[in-house]
């Protein structure tokens, strides 16, 4: 990866972790889940609303962590928000492949732009538990998690 787009990258996971969008609880929320990584101690909470078409109509995390567990929940809620359960989770689902360094084919070109500053990822094996934790928790939550 070319050194310039690496520190771009770096910088718009940054801006994710100190600036996170949807941050907070949803008090209305229809479904929620809390998420935890042992390895390194970050926690997520993610709520949200699922409508009657099965859209996630809005959605909110809050939680602790490191910058890349940050960002990845803050771009998560981001893109998440209006889509499907079944888009949803087939962007989770090329979100997995792409932070482990495999083909995520299933992403539309948009979505594999926006996600792309986080395939570096895969180059540190320990830190892919801290960039799925909200992904994971997200499914857990439409899943499991209704109120």
């Amino acid at each position: 990866m070319d050194q310039h787009l690496r520190e771009l990258y770096q910088e718009v996971i940054l801006d994710h972790s100190r600036h996170p969008r949807h941050f907070g609880v949803l008090p209305d929320a229809t479904h929620k889940a809390e998420g935890f990584n042992p390895l390194c101690g970050d926690k997520v909470s993610v709520t949200l609303i699922l409508d009657a078409d099965g859209k996630v109509a809005d959605i909110n995390f809050q939680g602790k962590g490191c910058a890349i567990s940050q960002a990845s929940a803050s771009m998560m809620t981001d893109m998440l928000k209006g889509r499907s359960k079944t888009d949803a989770e087939a962007l989770m689902d090329g979100f997995l492949h792409l932070v482990k360094g495999e083909d995520a084919q299933g992403l539309s070109p948009d979505d594999r732009e926006t996600l792309d500053v986080m395939s570096g990822i895969s180059e540190f094996p320990m830190r892919v538990k801290c960039a799925t934790l909200a992904w994971h928790t997200f499914k857990n939550a439409v899943e499991e998690g209704a109120t």
